[in-house]
């Protein structure tokens, strides 16, 4: 029997919620990725399985916010928790949210050109994007995740070890063969195959890619010179692919292919990956704990209400290396919406989101915000406005 039931255009696509809350999100994140989903589908006319949910207890209070909705776009990543906060955002409080997963370049620019009440983006706006932007912007951390090494080697025995420099060149072409010398010193005792490399990349504009470049420029300076940090980058080497689907499906059928996705679609898919050398020089696999070890400091550079802080390479016998904040992002002054009413939902939203919301994050395979960074993101929204005046929250904010 299938899950779901998909009728109309492709860029319109209506879904009939048959699955309940038993869609894996590994389909969420395929059908995200390929354009034929939004949250305001998924949430559908009946939101049962959202109040029957384990974490009802940290949903919003009701408000009478009914009839008001908002529209929002931007990063694939975030989407599984981000459809199931939107979900129970509205069980209780009637908002209907539309969010559509695009990619995080395209959040940006549809909030940029006055399309969506929000953006998202698992990369902080560049100084070129935030000029084009129609007025000061806040980014919003509302999770953690990482970037992992998926890999196809036929017969080997043990979990594979990456380091910085290595992983960088290979992507750069330098490192062609498995069995290559430097590799071959991070894997003692392993037989690895002198088979072809077939680096895998994002074809899409990606804060995957912005957060796996932006590590690779910190531990190669050959890397940063030919490639540097971009969101949609031109390789040297390999096949590319668009979303984490593609990249995986091009290792998947190519022996000896090497390829980056994110955390949470690798441990939703059962795809293994690698462990990653640290600053502290641990091999680090990552998941939610090392993700969040790696998120500890962050709080030492969110700077007054500039939120947005880069965690990759950092401290700590436990961080991994390639982890990152995602971020909800806003106009300061929310001339943007068309109404008070909605301003005020959207910025309740985003309270609830890094409040009570985090009760979600570890059973969807992203680790929480920590304390610090939580207080952070709830003294920043209270900074907002709507036409230069205070905006009055529609709903008690949860412990």
């Amino acid at each position: 029997m299938p899950l779901l039931r998909l009728s109309g255009s492709h860029d319109n696509v209506q879904i009939t919620p048959l699955w309940r809350d038993a869609v894996t999100r590994s389909t969420l994140f395929t059908l995200a990725a390929a354009g034929l989903v939004s949250t305001a589908a998924c949430a559908g006319s009946d939101t049962k399985a959202a109040t029957d949910s384990s974490a009802a207890s940290s949903a919003p209070s009701a408000s009478s916010s009914s009839g008001v909705d908002l529209t929002g776009a931007g990063a694939t990543f975030p989407y599984p928790i981000y459809s199931k906060w939107i979900s129970d955002y509205r069980a209780k409080t009637g908002v209907k949210i539309n969010y559509q997963a695009i990619g995080s370049g395209g959040g940006i620019r549809q909030l940029s050109e006055g399309t969506v009440d929000f953006g998202a983006s698992d990369a902080p706006m560049s100084d070129e994007e935030l000029a084009k932007a129609k007025g000061p912007i806040l980014h919003i951390p509302t999770v953690l995740g990482a970037v992992v090494l998926t890999y196809n080697i036929p017969d080997l025995e043990r979990p594979l070890n990456l380091s910085g420099e290595v992983i960088a060149d290979i992507f750069l072409g330098k490192i062609t063969k498995w069995n290559d010398s430097r590799l071959a010193s991070l894997n003692p005792g392993v037989s690895l195959p002198g088979l072809a490399i077939t680096p895998a990349a994002r074809t899409d504009g990606s804060g995957t890619t912005f957060v796996w470049t932006s590590y690779l420029s910190t531990q190669s300076a050959d890397f940063k010179a030919a490639i540097g940090i971009s969101k949609t980058v031109k390789w040297p080497v390999g096949q590319g692919g668009k979303g984490n689907e593609g990249v995986t499906a091009i290792v998947q059928q190519t022996a000896g292919a090497i390829g980056y996705v994110e955390l949470a679609y690798a441990d939703q898919n059962k795809i293994a990956y690698a462990a990653v050398k640290n600053k502290a020089g641990k091999f680090v696999k990552a998941s939610t704990a090392t993700v969040s070890a790696a998120g500890a400091g962050a709080i030492d550079k969110m700077k007054g209400h500039v939120l947005a802080a880069d965690i990759w390479n950092q401290d700590g016998a436990d961080a991994y290396p390639i982890s990152s904040f995602t971020y909800l992002i806003v106009y300061k002054d929310l001339n943007n919406v068309k109404s008070k009413e909605q301003a005020a939902a959207l910025i309740d939203f985003m309270n609830w989101a890094v409040t009570g919301g985090q009760m979600l994050a570890s059973e969807l395979d992203y680790a929480p915000l920590a304390d610090g960074v939580k207080a952070k993101a709830v003294e920043a929204l209270k900074t907002i406005t709507y036409q230069g005046n205070a905006i009055t929250a529609a709903a008690k904010q949860q412990p």
